[in-house]
């Protein structure tokens, strides 16, 4: 699975939610960047309620609970065939 996914994660401390979305991330092999939404006001005021937030290349893609499988198929390479097809080679 390539690396070359940006993934943000709009954290707080405390945060089970959080620390469980992180863990999944980096079952892919993909180390996210961490940002402590209470650190900041806007953001504190944009993502308060929705912990964790996480965004893959600009888009954000969870709020709350990630889903694994969502992740998974979020997280495939585009150059697997299995992305276009649904089935293996």
């Amino acid at each position: 699975m390539p690396n070359s996914y940006q993934v943000t994660v709009y954290t707080r401390s405390g945060c089970h939610l959080c620390d469980d979305a992180i863990h999944l991330i980096q079952q892919h092999g993909i180390e996210p960047r961490l940002v402590d939404i209470d650190a900041d006001e806007t953001l504190r005021g944009q993502f308060d309620s929705c912990v964790p937030v996480v965004e893959i290349d600009g888009k954000i893609r969870f709020r709350g609970k990630v889903q694994p499988l969502l992740l998974k198929r979020i997280l495939r390479p585009v150059a697997d065939p299995r992305t276009r097809t649904g089935l293996p080679e």
